[in-house]
């Protein structure tokens, strides 16, 4: 073992006295112990002061880290709140960036389902036909639509504030989508619990009308906003009005502002006074149950709520308001009231063939005098309800036609609102005694005059024995004579002398184009015929022997003055020769001046016509004329009731006179054309005595034909045997004059 050096010398561990520290030295001196001190710090041992001193070059810590103390409810409340607050926002912020993903997805889905934009077109607006008076006034609107376009600036101020105060309040700052008014309205629906309010706005009302069918799901409502911004992006917002107000429903078939105002106060959009604005706006709600025709009240109520809305908005004062609140509320006429209508619906069945497909709007002029059509309007009715009700009648129809055939009035019933039927062109009636003249035509055409004579008596044709009206006979009489008294057994005598094929032939040559049975019979009439074919007949009478073909439109152009169509027709053909046409004229004269028509006279004026009565009072007519106009008036029962004795001269005549003295007010008086003066008798013949009507009946040929007067026949005295009950069933109806 290896010696120490005196260097190293071996110290052993002690517990006394201080020892200077070694490296290795791990005991525990003083500042390495915790003691208790007094207050003031006292105590403290040397070590500890020493290890502070050392320390306190270190920065002092803030009170509050030295001293941490445990949070007391009141302070651990609002750091729980704190934490809530945004926890709320964060996890809202999350579900507002997800849930606009998922709507981003759900709009470009079902947008997706949309044609390409580069398609997307406002759709034209059904064609309108403007249908006017020859004096430019509107008859009617024809369409789908039920009226014409108009511009905004053209409507009444006041019925674009109306609809946008009730409507959509905001319609001038949102982009198409109002978000304020989405959110109120489902609150509002939320709250009630049902849907009683609506978000879309106007933009999204019209993208439906014009894009989309009005079902009631989520791709259509995605559908209508993507299409609400696309018109906002595409179209200014007077553009958009404009749009929507010439397109929207308002009920009863009106689509558009000035439908609506045609419909409900009779007058354009652009003459609306604030209550009727304000009335329109109203009907959006529920067109159908707010119409004023429908409920005048319930309309008035809605009324007063858009008013309110309006005076809210700053559109209109509280006196205007106040005032139109004050006005009462007046039911609207029924669904399109008006004779004019019935002119309407013939000139739309024409207009096809004159201009093809209508495609566009067009005005069309007609020859109606409007004028004219509204008195003939008044005098049906008031003949209607006066004495007709007391004689079982319900229906009346009017033409009314000038020399080349332009219709100046046709009225085709008794109100339009409850029956569209034109008893004037769509009904075949038989004309009765109004027939005659062309039976007297042909007679006169095949060498007779109204002199020539013939026996009023008794006269058998075949199985058939025609009797006048009031069972009398006359005995021997002048033509002249047997057209002024509408004798039936002078008509019926004729028709065999020239035959009834002849007859016929001279009814088409003047206009009648139904088809005519060529029997016997047709001397009363009794082969049916329109109201306007039979005035039609007459005017060659009038006009000096010229056909006519009744005619109501004389020109078609767009609302931009290109003429689609324009009447061109050429001159009509002669029907009557001058010599016929002065007799026809003086005997008919006649009629009017002393016989059945005497009710229809015209004071300074030459007037012609006749009267037709048919069997048992079914219909009753008066078809006349003067040098001016051409008219013609049936009375009667649409299922062929009998009337209570009306006959063609009372209560036709009495309003033919009606209306042609009205007629002809202001207007130069002439003379009907053609010449005749009367010759003498070639057979003057002593009367029988009263006893006359009961002889036996002249027996007629069927092919019969005399140009001169025919004898008294059988005089023996015989009375005729009744008729049997084969004549009663099968034997030919009797026409009354």
């Amino acid at each position: 073992m290896a010696r120490r050096g005196n260097g190293d010398k071996r110290i052993e561990p002690g517990f006394d006295g201080p020892r200077k520290a070694s490296a290795l030295d791990i005991r525990l001196d003083a500042s390495d112990r915790v003691l208790a001190t007094g207050k003031g710090g006292k105590g403290k041992p040397e070590a500890a002061q020493s290890r502070q001193k050392v320390t306190s070059e270190k920065p002092a810590a803030p009170a509050a880290r030295q001293r941490r103390k445990p949070p007391t409810r009141r302070q651990a409340k609002p750091a729980r709140r704190f934490s809530l607050v945004r926890k709320l926002v964060y996890w809202s912020l999350v579900l507002g960036v997800w849930g606009g993903i998922g709507l981003a997805c759900l709009f470009g889905y079902y947008a997706a389902q949309l044609p390409q934009m580069s398609t997307w077109n406002v759709p034209e607006r059904p064609p309108n036909a403007r249908i006017v008076s020859v004096d430019g006034e509107l008859l009617a609107n024809r369409g789908a639509t039920g009226g014409e376009a108009m511009r905004l600036d053209e409507m009444s101020p006041y019925l674009p504030l109306a609809v946008i105060a009730i409507e959509d309040r905001r319609f001038k700052s949102h982009f198409g989508l109002d978000p304020l008014g989405l959110s109120r309205a489902i609150f509002t629906n939320l709250a009630t619990g049902r849907l009683v309010q609506g978000g879309s706005t106007l933009t999204q009302q019209l993208a439906k009308n014009l894009f989309l069918e009005p079902e009631r799901t989520l791709e259509r409502k995605v559908q209508e906003a993507v299409l609400a911004v696309w018109l906002e992006t595409k179209f200014s917002k007077d553009q958009i009005l404009e749009l929507y107000l010439n397109r929207v429903y308002f009920g009863a078939g009106a689509y558009g502002v000035d439908a609506a105002a045609r419909r409900y106060f009779g007058k354009s959009a652009r003459d609306l006074n604030l209550a009727e604005a304000a009335t329109i706006a109203g009907l959006l709600k529920a067109p159908s149950r707010l119409s004023p025709a429908r409920d005048p009240k319930a309309a008035e109520e809605r009324a007063q709520v858009v008013l309110g809305a309006m005076r809210r908005e700053g559109f209109v004062t509280d006196r205007e308001a106040a005032q139109a609140m004050s006005m009462q509320p007046g039911r609207a006429k029924r669904y399109w009231s008006g004779s004019q209508h019935y002119v309407a619906d013939m000139i739309m069945q024409q207009l096809p063939a004159l201009i093809g497909k209508v495609s566009k709007d067009v005005i069309v002029d007609t020859t109606v005098d409007l004028d004219l059509q509204r008195n003939g309007e008044e005098i049906l009715r008031e003949m209607l309800d006066g004495e007709g009700a007391k004689k079982n009648v319900s229906q009346a129809a009017l033409v009314a036609l000038d020399g080349t055939g332009a219709i100046r009035a046709l009225i085709g019933g008794r109100e339009y609102s409850q029956s569209q039927f034109n008893r004037a062109t769509d009904a075949k009636r038989q004309p009765g005694s109004a027939f005659k003249p062309i039976v007297y035509l042909a007679a006169l055409e095949a060498g007779r005059s109204p002199d020539s004579v013939r026996q009023d008596a008794p006269v058998k044709i075949g199985n058939w024995t025609p009797e006048n009206y009031d069972r009398k006979y006359r005995g021997p009489v002048t033509l002249s004579d047997g057209l002024t008294q509408s004798l039936n057994t002078i008509a019926a005598q004729l028709v065999m002398e020239v035959g009834p094929k002849t007859v016929v032939e001279t009814a088409h040559r003047l206009g009648i184009r139904s088809e005519l049975q060529r029997n016997a019979s047709i001397a009363l009439g009794t082969s049916e015929v329109s109201l306007l074919e039979l005035v039609g007949a007459y005017a060659p009478f009038s006009n000096g022997g010229y056909g006519v073909t009744p005619f109501l439109i004389r020109r078609v152009t767009t609302v931009d003055g290109e003429v689609l169509y324009e009447r061109n027709a050429p001159p009509e053909p002669q029907v009557v020769r001058s010599r016929e046409l002065g007799m026809m004229n003086s005997m008919l004269m006649r009629v009017v001046n002393s016989g059945t028509g005497k009710a229809a006279r015209i004071p300074g004026w030459q007037t012609a016509g006749k009267t037709g009565t048919t069997q048992n009072s079914r219909d009753a007519l008066f078809v006349g004329y003067t040098a001016n106009l051409v008219a013609g008036i049936w009375f009667g029962n649409d299922d062929g009731t009998p009337m209570n004795k009306v006959t063609g001269g009372s209560l036709p005549a009495q309003a033919w006179g009606k209306f042609m003295i009205a007629a002809h007010k202001g207007v130069p008086v002439a003379d009907l054309p053609g010449a005749y003066v009367p010759e003498t008798a070639a057979l003057p013949l002593q009367r029988p005595a009263p006893g006359a009507a009961d002889q036996a009946p002249v027996p007629i040929a069927e092919n019969g034909n005399d140009n001169g007067p025919r004898p008294n026949g059988d005089l023996s005295g015989e009375k005729r045997k009744p008729r049997g009950i084969l004549d009663l069933l099968f034997g030919q109806k009797q026409n009354p004059g």
